[in-house]
């Protein structure tokens, strides 16, 4: 504990030493809030929270969660598979593959809809969300007393335009490069006093980024394709009652996204790799085989002359397909002046497909003599293409496919003098199969042992398919022996979680300055997992043979797993408001991120909760006048423990058809202690905000358990090491100037984002591992009311300097011998026009 005091007080002196009282806000203090589920002043919430309203998600061109990390320091986003599927990270809390997520979506006060296939599914954080809002709120810190469910980083908080009083709306066109059209637009009728209705929607579609140079498939990658609807109506049924229904629904269909292949570990290739850490692959590994032919694929694109953005994917039929909708019902009875009863029900779908080749390649089986690893191919195979591992759905259902639904209910109080708020309620979720499974195809490379096969050296086998779902595929080995079989893995799955909450928060006036909060939570998780998952052996000439993949399975290959715990949660802080515009508090809070199953593995796993004792100080000020502006400031230190992370499991030989798989485990300790800052300064027509925050993280220690027929896993971090998605620096400033123009003219104001990224470690289990940093620009020119019209015009640039910086890693060089990276967006530009009338 004395530690702990230690480092929060270096902390605190650390930034208060940059704290100069004349910084301040005027605006910033009048934004609202609901970090503690009532209605706040953001000055007056002790939470680290960034708050964008509508016109600065517009300006920084945010349509899906992977665009809001760009521009949030604390908050980053792991967009392996897609910017429509990816997940949040907040100082350091990340979501490994198929754990629940560590920072919270809420559209509206009810969480995102859950998503668990054989790739991470978006959990709430797609696109089709980012239009016709108040607000979004960025929670930093365990959420662990108020909202719906528990999350170590913190919570996301999508706040929607609510039907206003006036006849009006809005129509808004944007045109950009890469053939970037977007439409959007809301239309707000009351239809009586007490009554009143708005609609609105969002369709955006965009050419992609990253040009395929094979032969078969997309012309491009990285492409927008969405369409999303809103209805919402507000009926006030009495003074005292009020109805408020929110439904929504998206759809995106895109080809997904694809690495850029850097590097292969073969001579040649493999410049720059360090041999102390990355040896060249083993005979008896899928990398000893695929190395030399990525290095292929690397020497060919040198040859055509590839460009930053060119990929090379041979999957001839890619797609991401993301549906989703849900209805919201929120009921408020003021009952008395002292009591407000408030209940909160949803229920949503989500349903993805998916096919991309999961290590981006390009191979195709060579000729015999071309490499001194392929003996004996037989003619007819020359030239089939293959990938390492595929994902393609089942034909019979969606790869994710799960409904939730939720029910919560609220007692917000005070008392009649004033001296104590309180919250007290109840929470429901319950989330179920939306089919009879969720199913997913993967066509599997491996290497054969001799003691799987009798043969004197290992066997490399893989599969080329005319068409997967149909099974209609050509089994392929390196010495050309048509009694080998290769493998298909199919997994069906299908999860149910039950979570159950009761929580009851309070602060306490001890003086008129002098405040104490205290929160509690009782936590009942269940999750039920179970699991089809099956192996097609595929043999040249025979019909496939499908057997079990997981050991121990019933009837039908089906393994059934569950996982419960039960925690409680706690908050403790301290304000003191020695003004109106200064707020100084001290917390202590106990987090807890629930556990889950995986029932799509050959090895059916479960895992624990994970929790995090955070202790936090920080300072919130303002001030008002001709130049007015806030400075807010939290330093934070965290202890985790049980940390959720992921053990990469590759075969050793030892067990007949093991394939490559991934667990999660509990096997983290870690420490994760820093600073953030936001800050803004009005002068005139002058402004200035800017953000930041300090990360030092450290994974202190790594004990997974052994997996009978893999080698020893290994996780994204070293210990020693700074945990995955959590740079150092993150640095945003935004300065804006309007010009003084007389109204009859119209608002003119230009305004730039500056974004700097600190490296940051994606995984250590690849030489190209760690990120290196980014500087990001934008430009904005907005004419509001063109000449006293209700016409707004806007010019726009992202990523002006068009910077070119991956924002994640393949994480193959283990698998494949090689590696790719995931791309950040080039440089974006374009124009918009916005049409308003009535009230907006």
């Amino acid at each position: 504990m004395r530690h702990t005091a230690a480092k929060l007080f270096l902390f605190a002196t650390t930034a208060l030493g940059s704290f100069a009282p004349a910084m301040a806000q005027d605006a910033g203090g009048d934004i609202v809030v609901t970090a503690r589920r009532t209605e706040e002043r953001l000055q007056d919430v002790p939470i680290s929270i960034t708050v964008f309203n509508q016109e600065q998600v517009s300006n920084r061109n945010i349509v899906s969660g992977a665009d809001l990390a760009t521009y949030t320091p604390s908050l980053a986003a792991n967009s392996r598979y897609g910017a429509e599927t990816a997940t949040f990270a907040i100082r350091g809390f990340t979501q490994e593959s198929f754990t629940s997520p560590s920072v919270a979506i809420y559209f509206a006060d009810v969480i995102g809809p859950r998503a668990q296939g054989g790739t991470p599914g978006g959990n709430g954080a797609g696109v089709g969300q980012f239009f016709d809002l108040q607000n979004v709120q960025v929670l930093k810190g365990p959420q662990g007393t108020l909202f719906g469910r528990n999350t170590t980083g913190g919570a996301v908080l999508i706040v929607p335009q609510r039907p206003k009083d006036e006849l009006g709306g809005y129509i808004e066109g944007s045109y950009g490069n890469y053939d970037m059209k977007r439409v959007q637009g809301a239309l707000n009728v009351p239809l009586a006093d007490t009554f009143k209705v708005r609609l609105g929607f969002d369709r955006m579609k965009r050419d992609g980024f990253l040009k395929n140079q094979a032969d078969v498939g997309p012309d491009a990658f990285g492409d927008v394709d969405y369409t999303a609807l809103r209805l919402s109506i507000l009926a006030e049924l009495t003074p005292d009652i009020e109805n408020y229904i929110v439904a929504r629904y998206s759809k995106s269909n895109t080809n997904g996204t694809a690495g850029r292949l850097v590097g292969a570990n073969t001579p040649g290739c493999d410049a720059g790799v360090d041999r102390s850490r990355f040896g060249l692959p083993s005979p008896t590994s899928t990398a000893f085989y695929l190395a030399p032919l990525a290095c292929d694929q690397l020497q060919a694109a040198e040859e055509r002359g590839d460009g930053y953005f060119d990929v090379a994917v041979n999957n001839p039929n890619p797609f991401l397909k993301i549906e989703q909708w849900g209805v919201q019902n929120t009921t408020t009875w003021n009952v008395s002046d002292t009591i407000t009863l408030k209940n909160i029900a949803s229920y949503q779908e989500f349903r993805q497909r998916q096919s991309f080749n999961i290590g981006s390649d390009n191979y195709s089986v060579p000729a015999p003599g071309t490499s001194p690893l392929w003996f004996n191919t037989p003619p007819s195979q020359v030239g089939l293409p293959f990938t390492w591992v595929g994902l393609a759905p089942d034909s019979n259902y969606d790869n994710v496919n799960q409904s939730t639904w939720t029910e919560e209910f609220q007692v917000q109080g005070r008392t009649s003098d004033g001296s104590l708020n309180y919250v007290l309620g109840g929470y429901y979720e319950g989330s179920a199969p939306g089919s009879q499974f969720q199913g997913s195809l993967s066509p599997i490379t491996t290497v054969l042992q001799p003691a799987q096969t009798g043969a004197p050296i290992p066997i490399f086998t893989t599969v080329s398919c005319a068409n997967l779902q149909t099974l209609d595929c050509t089994a392929i080995n390196n010495v050309g022996d048509p009694r080998i079989p290769s493998i298909i893995q199919n997994s069906l799955t299908r999860y149910w979680y039950q979570n159950v909450g009761f929580f009851a928060q309070g602060t306490y006036a001890l003086t008129d300055q002098l405040s104490l909060t205290g929160g509690i939570r009782y936590t009942i998780d269940k999750v039920k997992g179970q699991g089809a998952t099956r192996t097609i052996r595929i043999i040249n000439g025979a019909p496939p043979i499908i057997g079990c993949a997981a050991r121990g399975t019933g009837p039908d290959c089906l393994t059934t797993i569950n996982q419960k715990s039960e925690k409680p949660t706690w908050l403790i802080s301290l304000d003191y408001k020695p003004s109106n515009d200064v707020l100084l508090y001290a917390k202590y809070a106990r987090g807890y991120r629930q556990g889950n199953v995986n029932a799509s593995n050959a090895i059916p796993v479960a895992w624990g909760p994970e929790k995090v004792d955070t202790y936090e100080i920080g300072a919130k000020t303002s001030f008002r006048g001709t130049v007015s502006g806030y400075f807010n400031m939290a330093a934070f230190y965290n202890d985790f423990s049980n940390q959720q992370l992921s053990a990469n499991l590759i075969p050793d030989g030892t067990v007949s058809n093991a394939t490559p798989s991934q667990a999660i485990v509990n096997a983290g300790k870690s420490k994760i202690q820093g600073v953030e800052v936001d800050a803004s300064v009005s002068y005139e027509g002058a402004n200035l905000n800017v953000g930041y925050a300090y990360l030092d993280t450290k994974l202190k220690s790594y004990n997974p358990p052994t997996f009978v027929g893999y080698f020893p896993p290994t996780t994204g971090a070293l210990i020693g090491g700074d945990l995955p998605l959590s740079p150092e620096h993150r640095l945003t400033v935004t300065p804006s100037y309007t010009l003084p123009l007389d109204y009859s003219v119209g608002r003119v104001s230009i305004s730039a984002t500056y974004t700097y990224t600190a490296k940051q470690v994606a995984t250590n289990d690849s030489p190209y591992g760690i990120l290196p940093s980014s500087d990001l620009w934008n430009l904005n020119l907005n004419w509001n009311s063109v000449g006293g019209s209700p016409i707004d015009l806007a010019a726009f640039v992202t990523n002006l300097t068009n910077e070119k910086y991956p924002v994640f890693v393949g994480n193959s060089w283990i698998s494949t011998g090689s590696e790719n990276l995931i791309l950040g967006q080039p440089r974006m530009y374009g124009a918009r026009l916005r049409v308003t009338f009535g009230g907006g």
